[in-house]
């Protein structure tokens, strides 16, 4: 158990299929970042667009070299966790290379077993604060290295993302960054992917030098062309963002919220925004 603020908060976790919350000092995660990760929300005792979130964990292992991986027992170890979904509402998969106490330094075997690390929790509660009235952003000052190589997966290399959300916890007056990589192009957020619309034109940013392939920006692609939108992922600075009609986020958890301004640009227009939360929170996703 957990005490935080005063209050009792428990979080459960599983290390390689088994219930406890230890993991060793030489873990490669902890010296390294060595490792990927998945968040997924839970619903009614189910894992939502859990094959989604597999591709993800079997595309981030091939992209970052993980070999010697079961994800037949993983799979299963998830099933097992999304069981105490009537208490629980999210879930996080993080996959690392395990202890290596033969080889020192970056370097590791190519099939060393990996290490299995599942929790289960809540959602955040200012999260239903952001779907009902919508979220203030401002444009960070910490920008996102472009790195073609880790671009699109959830790797666990977060230090940029922890520095943006450092910025945002000054920042009272915001919810969220919109956050441009070093050649000052717009990318997504601190913790979700960015969408806006001129009309029936969508646009989001290309992840192919930096950002994160999220599991809702998957299903918003597919679910646009159903409702008539044509959606373009581009490579633009904030300006672009800044005179759209509407300006929607999305994340896995969330899964939608819509965006009230960013510094001092403002939008009223939820349009598409309800049309897309119907959709998905009522499972008409095809």
């Amino acid at each position: 158990m957990l005490f935080i603020a005063g209050k009792l908060k428990i979080i459960m976790y599983w290390v390689n299929g088994i219930l406890k919350k230890t993991v060793s000092l030489n873990n490669r995660a902890l010296h390294f970042g060595d490792g990927f990760f998945t968040t997924a929300r839970l619903r009614h005792g189910e894992i939502e667009f859990l094959d989604l979130h597999m591709n993800r964990l079997i595309l981030s292992a091939k992209r970052l070299m993980f070999n010697n991986f079961n994800y037949n027992f993983l799979y299963k170890e998830m099933l097992q966790a999304a069981s105490f979904s009537s208490t629980y509402s999210i879930i996080k998969v993080i996959i690392s290379r395990s202890d290596n106490h033969k080889l020192h330094g970056y370097k590791c075997k190519n099939d060393i077993e990996p290490l299995r690390i599942i929790y289960i929790g809540r959602l955040p509660k200012y999260y239903i604060r952001w779907i009902n009235v919508g979220i203030c952003m401002k444009t960070s000052v910490v920008r996102l290295a472009r790195n073609t190589f880790l671009a699109g997966i959830k790797h666990l290399n977060r230090l940029e993302q922890v520095m943006i959300s450092m910025w945002i916890s000054k920042n009272e007056e915001i919810d969220e960054a919109l956050v441009l990589d070093t050649d000052g192009n717009v990318v997504e957020c601190c913790s979700s992917n960015i969408f806006w619309r001129y009309k029936y034109q969508v646009f989001t940013p290309s992840i192919h030098y930096a950002g994160v392939n999220g599991i809702m920006r998957q299903i918003v692609f597919r679910l646009l062309p159903e409702l008539g939108y044509c959606i373009r992922t581009v490579t633009v600075g904030p300006e672009h963002v800044k005179n759209a009609n509407e300006v929607f986020i999305t994340n896995a958890l969330l899964p939608l919220a819509s965006v009230n301004s960013i510094d001092d640009c403002f939008y009223s227009d939820k349009t598409l925004f309800r049309l897309l939360y119907s959709h998905i929170t009522n499972n008409k996703i095809q």
